[in-house]
């Protein structure tokens, strides 16, 4: 997912994602302790997306009490 699309993404949308990819993660993460998975660049690949959805997140979050504490 490209950094645009995931800040397109509502605060709630996110944590959706968060949720999703985390637990892919670590179910990758298992698979690979077990036996190693074809594609091991994958659970890097996962581990960064879940920092940028993170990222993004905070980002909103803070925008958001930024906002409602002018008014």
């Amino acid at each position: 997912m490209k950094k645009e699309e995931i800040k397109e993404l509502s605060i709630q949308e996110l944590a959706a994602r968060i949720e999703v990819a985390e637990k892919a993660y670590r179910e990758l993460k298992v698979a690979h302790a077990i036996s190693p998975v074809d594609n091991p660049a994958k659970i890097t690949k996962d581990r960064k997306e879940i920092a940028r959805l993170k990222t993004v997140l905070r980002q909103k979050e803070i925008a958001a009490e930024a906002s409602s504490e002018v008014k």
